[in-house]
């Protein structure tokens, strides 16, 4: 077998292969024998039929298998081993003759993408905006209240306030005001007249006792939102364009959400029992919380401007840009060649930033190891967690959670780059210039606007 490259010119390249008899030939005799064993063929017994006839009906398949096999082998074995860098898959090259079957020789052509040559580097001369997110007041507080509602306790009330629950019966009138014989009835239903959209009918339900009854329209309530409707009402989506009129509600129950006071067992319940011992110990402790989060946000725009910055430092890389859009209409050909035309130039930009990124993990050293992954797999389930004011989940719950995770291939490639790009993050920041900027969370998000 004879393997050559020769460039067409900086970005791409014609891979041949010229395979004889020999490079072959053992392994065809090899799969016909097991054909031969597994061949139920009328007139011969199982694993006794002729290899001649075994050779007739099945030998070019099999000799067309095996070659396919050996060349993708030796294909992808020869660009390792010469440290080819390849764009996307090898393709055959349309200048190669037809391949007859019939010969004992054989030469197969590939074109081949190369990835354009150039060198993305950071060090102390660049100079790169790092946003550090302010903790407001505001959002500390907001945190305090999710605690203190998390850890609420329920009482009956006589008086309905904003935010009640009120339970009770509704019942559908007619025009005169009469409760419908045949109409909408709903027993032990239950209503928070705070998330009504219409401030009017809201109002009726200030200042509503226990046992009284308050005639309301749940249409004009809820702007007519079907969903909604149909959850108060239990009846189907398609109903409630005739259930327009006016509906009593019979209040027998009013409940109101006490938040949890800022003592010792709701400051335990945060966080690990003991780390915090009084309202200004849990209000710096929630500060630092927001903060490490806020932090992955700063790292993840960091490294969005890294990627602006070298990409316009390196300028326009050259592509062989005909040979690409075959290759991504062989990936796509469901899609056709309008696909391929409408997405390639943004195919480009993430194939740009994709090879910037693997110079920088190779030029920092950047490994991600299993333990960094069941790492990174723990602090998004604690992430998450905190998200429902969850910040005290025992280690053993973090684990079984992880371990789920880590049973789906797309959740553990994700983790993967994300351990990669907080790994990445960390080691430029230590090289780059940074150009601080203290920035509230407003003014942050209206950056990805």
């Amino acid at each position: 077998m004879n393997i050559s490259l020769q460039n067409v010119d900086k970005v791409s390249a014609v891979l041949t292969i010229a395979i004889e008899k020999a490079d072959y030939q053992e392994r065809v005799d090899k799969t016909l024998k097991n054909y031969r064993q597994k061949a139920n063929i009328p007139g011969f017994r199982k694993g006794m039929v002729p290899m001649s006839l075994v050779k007739k009906q099945f030998g070019k398949a099999v000799l067309a298998e095996e070659i396919d096999k050996l060349l993708q082998e030796k294909v992808y074995e020869y660009l390792r081993e010469n440290k080819v860098d390849m764009l996307g898959q090898p393709l055959p090259s349309e200048d190669m003759e037809a391949i007859d079957y019939d010969q004992d020789n054989f030469t197969f052509k590939f074109d081949i993408a190369l990835a354009p040559e150039f060198k993305a580097e950071i060090s102390s001369d660049d100079k790169i905006d790092y946003y550090t997110i302010q903790v407001s007041d505001e959002l500390v507080d907001q945190q305090i209240k999710m605690y203190t509602q998390c850890g609420a306790s329920h009482e009956k009330v006589e008086e309905y306030q904003d935010n009640d629950m009120i339970k009770g019966l509704i019942a559908e009138l007619d025009e005169a005001g009469n409760v419908k014989e045949d109409g909408v009835k709903v027993e032990d239903a239950v209503m928070m007249p705070q998330y009504m959209k219409n401030e009017d009918q809201k109002a009726l339900f200030n200042g509503a006792k226990t046992n009284s009854v308050i005639v309301f329209n749940p249409f004009t309530a809820y702007d007519g939102n079907e969903a909604e409707l149909s959850s108060l009402l239990k009846i189907n989506k398609e109903e409630v364009a005739n259930a327009k009129g006016n509906f009593s509600f019979q209040i027998n129950e009013i409940v109101r959400m006490i938040p949890a006071p800022l003592d010792e067992k709701l400051f335990d319940q945060v966080f690990e029992p003991g780390t915090v011992k009084n309202e200004e110990e849990f209000v710096a402790k929630i500060k630092e919380g927001i903060a490490k989060q806020f932090e992955n946000d700063s790292d993840y725009k960091f490294l969005v401007d890294v990627r602006d910055y070298l990409v316009k430092k390196i300028g326009k890389l050259e592509f062989p840009d005909a040979l690409l859009k075959k290759i991504m209409l062989a990936n796509n050909i469901e899609k056709g060649e309008a696909f391929v035309s409408e997405n390639y130039d943004k195919s480009i930009e993430e194939l740009t930033w994709h090879l910037v990124k693997e110079q920088l993990v190779k030029a920092n050293d950047i490994k991600v190891e299993q333990a960094d992954i069941n790492n990174m797999a723990k602090e998004v389930t604690r992430v998450q967690f905190a998200q429902y004011g969850m910040m005290n989940v025992p280690e053993d719950i973090l684990e079984n959670y992880a371990k789920e995770m880590l049973k789906k291939k797309e959740s553990v490639e994700n983790l993967v780059n994300r351990a990669v790009e907080s790994k990445l993050s960390a080691a430029l920041k230590a090289k780059a210039t940074l150009n601080e900027k203290k920035i509230s969370m407003e003014e942050f998000n209206k950056m990805f606007e």
